[in-house]
């Protein structure tokens, strides 16, 4: 799975990180999304998968630029620093949007979402009846855990660790949100805080629950692309298509929660039509420019899915 990569296309890669970090921190949509519309999904699955006593043995044996190749280093380090770049600079502007914009980047994401949905379906090989079930299952699977009411727990080094494994290998799955996790489990305040404060004790253990979660799930993954691809594209599809629950743009607040600056922000919500939200919240639809958005969203997928992938 390893590709050949020039200066420019390793700006590309570090690009990708950029979008992936942006789509984790909003409770709804993933980076694994962004990762598989982009196209390196299954090469980021199989590298991680790489990280084992394996590459260990090689490191021993062969020495470090045999282990790095082997690990597909220089791509797994450039993806990082894209993504910890965007958690830390470019996720604030999305996270603003969502909280003064939400109907317009709800809208965004919501094509984005559909398109890809589109985007992981058509390398399925052969709809049979065992893929099409795969399929609802996943839709349902995702549509459910998206409805479901967000927890609170106290926040621990151990629910610290645990949460950081769970999110993770939601994050890497496309349509389902790590962030939408940890606001389930009801740690995503907790964490983003640790984020905007750079509390390095806090981030540090849920990284080693992050890695941990990562190492074990990615094996799990890059066995079922190896033996089941398309039923593992097919359930992929349906989670993305679930998801779209999740990031319906209009939204009515039922109930709210306190953040870790003690910042009133929405809990639980439910989806409404478009004039249902004016007559329940007194706010505009902006119906024109969040079609406009969902189109421009499908669109941007559309256009990345079908660019020649060569060089990519």
């Amino acid at each position: 799975m390893n590709q050949v990569r020039d200066t420019l296309a390793y700006v590309k890669l570090f690009l990708k990180g950029l979008l992936m970090g942006a789509a984790d921190a909003v409770p709804g949509v993933s980076g694994g999304t962004i990762a598989f519309i982009t196209g390196i999904y299954e090469e980021l699955i199989h590298s991680i998968r790489r990280c084992d006593l394996s590459a260990l043995s090689v490191l021993f044996k062969e020495g470090v630029p045999a282990a790095w190749r082997y690990i597909n280093g220089n791509f797994l380090v450039v993806l990082l620093l894209g993504i910890t770049a965007s958690i830390l600079t470019l996720a604030r502007l999305v996270l603003f949007l969502l909280a003064e914009h939400p109907v317009l980047l709800w809208s965004f994401f919501f094509g984005l979402i559909l398109a890809s949905t589109w985007s992981v379906v058509r390398h399925v090989q052969g709809w049979s009846g065992n893929r099409i079930s795969v399929f609802l299952l996943g839709t349902v699977l995702a549509y459910l855990i998206t409805s479901l009411t967000p927890s609170a727990i106290v926040v621990t080094p151990v629910t610290i660790f645990l949460s950081g494994m769970i999110a993770i290998c939601a994050m890497i799955l496309p349509g389902i949100s790590g962030s939408f996790i940890l606001l389930l489990l009801g740690m995503y305040s907790a964490i983003l805080g640790a984020v905007k404060e750079l509390d390095l004790y806090t981030l540090a253990i849920f990284a080693a629950g992050a890695l941990a979660g990562l190492l074990a799930f990615s094996r799990v993954l890059s066995w079922a692309f190896n033996h089941y691809r398309s039923m593992t594209l097919a359930l992929l599809g349906g989670f993305l298509l679930g998801s779209l629950n999740k990031v319906w743009p209009w939204k009515y607040t039922l109930s709210y929660t306190i953040n870790s600056k003690g910042v009133q922000v929405p809990l639980v919500e439910q989806n409404v039509s478009p004039n249902a939200f004016t007559d329940l919240t007194g706010g505009v639809a902006q119906v024109e420019f969040a079609i406009a958005l969902a189109v421009v969203g499908f669109a941007l997928v559309l256009v990345i899915d079908l660019w020649p992938r060569k060089g990519r």
